[in-house]
């Protein structure tokens, strides 16, 4: 069976765990940038954890399929309706032969996902279905027309589950690799001040706008390896957070980096709105 695209929002793409463990080669690991989002809406369809999903940007994703078939839409709250029958959110749904499944504008986050009871069954791409916007690496960015194989069924739906409470306070940080390169209040400046999301964030990475970190060393860096969730510093002082698109190596110092567990905000955060850091 196969699902018909037949409209795409602002941004969809294919997405699973990503590939990780290709660095040295260049490679991002790419992968669902709310990754509890995404299991949860695979668990809810009965999928194995690898399954893969789309991951829809602001909402806007309308589907058909030509055979029934059980789908689930977790993390940015959206309307979800079934030939404008309103469906549940983080809760399973049955998608009959010939219906339409709409996304509808986020009201709140960003990222929402799409299961499908068999998984998004494209191509791998050296191991994995996940869509790497950095140097599209993987299945092309989902458009209007797509069609979109769809796996054998695994497992049944299941009719409970629990969506992650949010996390309060901040984004928790470790001391950077290049923390040295910094005047010694910088990291406090960082977990002491409010940043503003910037309209330039990604998958790549979450551009921040504010208080300037200061630099005690200004010459240039070699360019290094790059780990998820590094914040690093350009010219301007203003952090960059490094998400599962962000290149392999870069050449700017990193001050901090972000706890793995806590990165699923950042996929969430819409532009001009605040994030905070905090010493984990």
């Amino acid at each position: 069976m196969s699902l018909r695209v037949l409209a795409s929002g602002a941004l969809t793409t294919v997405q699973d765990l990503g590939r990780p463990g290709l660095a040295h080669l260049g490679v991002p690991r790419a992968g669902a940038l709310d990754p509890p989002a995404a299991a949860l809406a695979n668990r809810l369809v009965g999928n194995a954890p690898d399954a893969a999903v789309l991951e829809v940007t602001l909402g806007g994703l309308v589907v058909t399929t030509d055979a029934g078939v059980w789908v689930a839409v977790t993390g940015a709250s959206c309307p979800v309706d079934v030939d404008g029958a309103p469906r549940g959110h983080a809760r399973p749904a049955w998608l009959a032969a010939g219906s339409r499944l709409s996304l509808g504008a986020a009201s709140s986050g960003v990222r929402s996902y799409l299961a499908v009871g068999g998984g998004i069954a494209v191509t791998p791409v050296l191991g994995s279905r996940a869509t790497d916007t950095l140097a599209w690496v993987g299945p092309p960015r989902v458009e209007p027309g797509t069609r979109l194989p769809v796996g054998p069924v695994v497992g049944p739906p299941a009719p409970h589950d629990t969506p992650r409470p949010p996390r309060p306070g901040g984004l928790r940080v470790h001391p950077g690799p290049r923390v040295d390169w910094f005047a010694p209040h910088a990291l406090t400046t960082l977990c002491g001040s409010t940043y503003e999301v910037g309209s330039a964030s990604n998958r790549i990475g979450l551009r921040l706008e504010g208080p300037p970190l200061e630099r005690v060393r200004h010459d240039e860096l070699p360019s290094e390896g790059m780990v998820l969730g590094a914040v690093q510093v350009p010219p301007d002082g203003r952090p960059v957070v490094f998400l599962a698109d962000h290149p392999p190596t870069g050449g700017y110092p990193v001050l901090a980096v972000v706890e793995e567990a806590d990165l699923w905000q950042c996929a969430q955060l819409r532009p001009g709105e605040g994030v905070r850091f905090t010493r984990a």
